[in-house]
């Protein structure tokens, strides 16, 4: 696979009338050398260490192209291999502890792990965030155990490690899960100029701003054209024995308030199971943000990327220009993923 996964990659782009650079080149080098590293022959094994960086960390802007590199390597590799969303992830995990019941938390994690190599010996995680205290506590204690078992980890974010859950509650247990995934992975940083989501090729099409009569016209039209034909049901969703419900559902495609989805305690689990009914989404009035409603935007942060991993067009209303948003002060960086997704999702391409 050695500069044989180079001359592919480089040529994949040039099909796709996609830029390659130096930077990306150089990643996909960096990779090589991890994938050498990790997954030689069993031959080759028994006559060279092994390696002690069992995680490729691969961090940088939003739209630099962080995906597009790691599914390239992901889909190339042969191995027994898993792409998992975070949150789902960790509500797997969450949720093998309740069925277990089991008091002791180094057998559980030890058990759940052994579970995870029967099923893949390298995992994928695309845009890595922790933004929940009690997923940080015990990060460490996982991640350890897995890279114990001999399974790779290959990860993108925003956010070089040290940098992960910064300014969290209780931050100081969620360090040795820093200083485990920095002495095991190979950290790499992608820079680009330009995110190739804003592209001219990537306009948005379907973002419906400002919020007055015009706009609603505007929405309601476009929404009874999407529906038109299909049944309408008043659908009801339960998760762990809470109730949610759909007031607008036509055969897959839905209308929701942006508070209905973002101003009620609902989370990763909730909107999984929500999207799971969903072929296209519509929102309805995106407030801006601030501090005063950052709990809205983190949810709205978990929102759009269990939207954007599930592959679900959208379209949205909100006041401004995309390029207008605010932010509360602790969610900048990883809204900033937000609305270069809101860009994609919304292109008139994607559906």
């Amino acid at each position: 696979m050695v500069k044989k996964f180079q001359k592919e990659f480089i040529s994949y782009c040039n099909s796709q009338q996609l830029e390659v650079n130096s930077n990306q080149i150089e990643v996909v080098k960096r990779l090589e050398q991890y994938y050498q590293e990790n997954f030689k022959s069993y031959f080759l094994n028994l006559f060279s260490k092994k390696s002690s960086k069992k995680g490729f960390y691969l961090f940088g802007d939003v739209g630099v192209g962080k995906t597009m590199i790691l599914n390239f390597f992901f889909d190339h590799v042969k191995e027994k291999k898993l792409r998992l969303h975070f949150n789902e992830f960790m509500l797997s995990f969450h949720d093998f502890v309740y069925q277990k019941k089991e008091k002791q938390e180094e057998n559980i994690i030890n058990h759940f792990v052994k579970n995870l190599k029967s099923k893949a010996s390298l995992i994928y995680f695309d845009e890595f965030q922790v933004t929940n205290i009690v997923d940080a506590m015990i990060l460490g204690k996982l991640f350890d155990q897995i890279f114990q078992e001999d399974i790779k980890i290959i990860v993108t974010s925003n956010t070089k490690i040290s940098e992960l859950y910064k300014d969290g509650l209780q931050r100081d247990q969620f360090k040795p899960f820093i200083k485990i995934m920095e002495q095991k992975s190979t950290e790499c940083e992608l820079k680009i100029e330009d995110d190739y989501r804003k592209s001219n090729n990537n306009q948005k099409q379907r973002y419906f701003y400002p919020l007055n009569q015009e706009t609603n016209f505007k929405i309601n039209k476009f929404f009874r054209t999407i529906t038109k034909g299909k049944k309408y049901l008043f659908k009801t969703i339960n998760v762990k024995g809470r109730d949610f419900k759909i007031e607008k559902f036509y055969e897959g495609v839905v209308r929701f308030n942006f508070n209905e989805l973002c101003d009620q305690n609902l989370g990763a689990e909730d909107y999984l199971e929500i999207v799971k009914n969903c072929k296209f989404i519509v929102i309805d009035q995106i407030p801006q943000f601030d501090d005063t409603n950052s709990n809205q935007q983190q949810r709205f942060i978990t929102l759009l990327d269990v939207i954007y991993d599930k592959k679900i067009p959208i379209s949205v209303t909100a006041n401004q220009n995309l390029d207008k948003f605010t932010s509360s002060k602790l969610l900048e960086k990883p809204f900033k993923r937000t609305i270069s997704r809101l860009y994609e999702l919304t292109s008139v391409d994607n559906y």
